[in-house]
This record gives C-alpha cells, sequence and structure tokens, in this order.
C-alpha cells in the first residue's frame, strides 16, 4: 500500500488512519513546489491533483473520508468502523460524509469570517459544533467506548483548527479533542 503525502497537506490524516489499522504501508513523498500532484502519474491517481491519495495493488483511492472508508473495511480486526449491516452503520457513514460536507466548509467560513450563506449547503460553525457535541453524547468517543474512523475525521477537522488558534469554546468537544491529540498514533504536526 502506498500513501501520496506531504506533511503540510491532509494526507496526515490518512497517515493516522493507517497508523490506526496498523497497515503496513509506504509513503510516497509529493512535492509541492515541484508540482508532482500535477505530473500525469499523480492525476492517473487522483485526477484532481489533491493529497491524500492512497494506492492499494490496482485499487485507488482519493478524498480523505473514502481512504477512511475503505480502511475501515480493509482492516477490520482494528474496529475503526462498525461492520456493514450492524446497527451504527448507517449513523458511522452519515459521520464520516459529515466531516468533509459539513463540518470542514463551515470550520473554513468561521476561520475565514466569511457569513455561512445556507444556498451554499452546510450550516454555520456553531451548528456543527452542536451536532457533534450531540452525536459525542457520553463519549468518551463518537461511538461511546470504540474509537473509530468517524473520531478521527471529524476530530481531525477541529485539531487543525486550533493550529489556527481556534477553540471550539466547549469542555466536552475540548475533552474529546484532547483525547484524541493523546493517542499515540494520533496526527503529528
Amino acid at each position: 500500500m502506498k500513501l501520496y503525502f506531504n506533511p503540510q497537506s491532509r494526507a496526515v490524516i490518512a497517515r493516522w488512519m493507517l497508523d490506526e489499522c496498523g497497515a503496513d504501508y509506504e509513503l510516497v513523498t509529493i512535492d509541492f513546489e515541484k508540482k508532482q500532484n500535477k505530473s500525469p502519474d499523480f492525476l492517473a491517481i487522483n485526477p484532481a491533483g489533491k493529497l491524500p491519495a492512497l494506492v492499494d495493488g490496482t485499487t485507488k483511492v482519493f478524498e480523505g473520508a473514502a481512504i477512511g472508508l475503505y480502511l475501515g473495511d480493509k482492516f477490520p480486526q482494528a474496529k475503526l468502523a462498525p461492520a456493514i449491516g450492524s446497527s451504527g452503520r448507517g449513523r458511522y457513514l452519515s459521520l464520516m460524509v459529515y466531516s468533509t460536507s459539513q463540518l470542514e466548509p463551515a470550520m473554513g467560513d468561521a476561520l475565514l469570517k466569511i457569513d455561512t450563506v445556507p444556498s451554499r449547503g452546510w450550516t454555520n460553525f456553531e451548528t456543527v459544533k452542536d451536532v457533534i457535541e450531540r452525536e459525542l453524547g457520553q463519549g468518551p468517543y463518537l461511538f461511546g467506548e470504540q474509537f473509530t474512523m468517524a473520531d478521527i475525521m471529524n476530530g481531525s477537522m477541529f485539531l487543525w483548527a486550533r493550529l489556527w488558534g481556534t477553540r471550539t469554546e466547549r469542555p466536552k468537544l475540548e475533552a474529546w479533542l484532547d483525547r484524541l491529540a493523546a493517542r499515540p498514533k494520533a496526527m503529528k504536526f
């Protein structure tokens, strides 16, 4: 398995996923300055020319949520995804997609101090925090005691925001983020 990687990209999230799975993989460093992400070889893996991208044999997967879904199913022994057909599977899929369809763009608006316009298709950052806080329930993770890819995908967005000096200002979410950041295999900046 190969993870196409640059430490200044979302590929650090995919690396966290692979490490939590206990996967054997190779990092293939992509140099943005040399525009390696726009080379024909790389565009054959990810036509958008973005990171992360994962190659597993003949399988090519790009976009963080897709990589998380793929790895969660490929490594069931890691217990990072509810089993297909289980009662929690729909909620898990929803939370995985929520991380990129709602949380990330809402957080971007908040960080850039842009008003979130409902016609753009996502909610505002305060509502996103409400949703994740409700989904966290009593924790310690989104699926109670089970740490999942949904924790990685959603939590990583908030951890990125911390780099920008933005905190949730919610003790329950901050405690969850502290637990995620303290994991031995958590993404490192």
